[in-house]
């Protein structure tokens, strides 16, 4: 019996991609090369190829849950200056870079002075979640709630639960212009409470200290409540020193008055 005709390396790089094993293609002809090179037996040469669409799919995902995450870097504790600011809660920050609060269900809160490094850590922090496969959202808490405010009631809806679902949600820089509307204090404690009853995580930044809280939102009773369900399960980082965006500022102004 005649067996199925051969195909060429072009042939099968065209049924792998139809097959949607990227992965495999995009090394084929590598693959091929290094085989015949090193006269590899078949099952290592496949094994090496798997992996290689094992690779390319996970890649894609990991890059898929960056995008959805909305941030806007991949930050990392690596690239962050402890020295600058040697009082900052280092092992802390580690700790919660673990991640072994979002399985836990608890809740971060990075409170101090601005240009610490709050957001940094936080974003770090969001990112490595992303990495190790959670659903993350990161916002910018005044700007978004303004922009919820504004929106239609359907579009509202659609926020709410973007905001409710993932496993981590990152509010960062809450209360910035200070006192937020009605509609964004409402919302607060929407997220706050629907998150806390399905044990889903919540990291706050802010230059505001929680005492103020009330008075930002306009309604204590309302700080209270949202207070409550947050601090529950929670880790309080206060962030204090100087400001890394003012050291830098201070730094190119430096080397333009060397360069004029």
């Amino acid at each position: 019996m005649n067996g199925a005709p051969s195909m060429t390396l072009n042939e099968i790089e065209r049924t792998l991609r139809e097959l949607r094993l990227s992965g495999i293609a995009d090394t084929l002809s590598t693959r091929v090369l290094q085989a015949q090179s090193s006269q590899e037996p078949f099952l290592a040469t496949l094994g090496a190829m798997l992996q290689d669409e094992l690779d390319r799919r996970h890649s894609r995902l990991t890059e898929r849950r960056f995008k959805q995450s909305r941030l806007d870097e991949k930050a990392t504790l690596a690239d962050f200056d402890w020295r600058f600011n040697p009082k900052l809660p280092r092992a802390a920050c580690f700790e919660l870079h673990t991640l072994k609060f979002i399985g836990d269900g608890a809740n971060a809160l990075i409170v101090g002075k601005p240009g610490t490094g709050k957001s940094h850590v936080a974003k770090a922090v969001a990112y490595q979640a992303t990495l190790q496969g959670f659903d993350v959202r990161y916002v910018e808490a005044d700007t978004e709630f303004a922009h919820y405010a504004l929106a239609s009631t359907q579009e509202q809806a659609a926020l709410l639960r973007a905001w409710v679902e993932p496993d981590l949600l990152v509010l960062d820089d809450l209360f910035l212009a200070r006192r937020i509307g009605d509609a964004a204090a409402e919302l607060l404690q929407a997220i706050v409470h629907q998150r806390y009853k399905h044990r889903r995580s919540i990291v706050v930044t802010s230059n505001r200290v929680v005492q103020d809280w009330g008075r930002y939102l306009g309604d204590a009773t309302m700080a209270t409540t949202i207070l409550d369900r947050l601090m529950h399960r929670a880790t309080m980082l206060e962030f204090e020193g100087r400001s890394y965006r003012l050291k830098e500022a201070a730094a190119r102004i430096a080397v333009t008055a060397d360069a004029s």
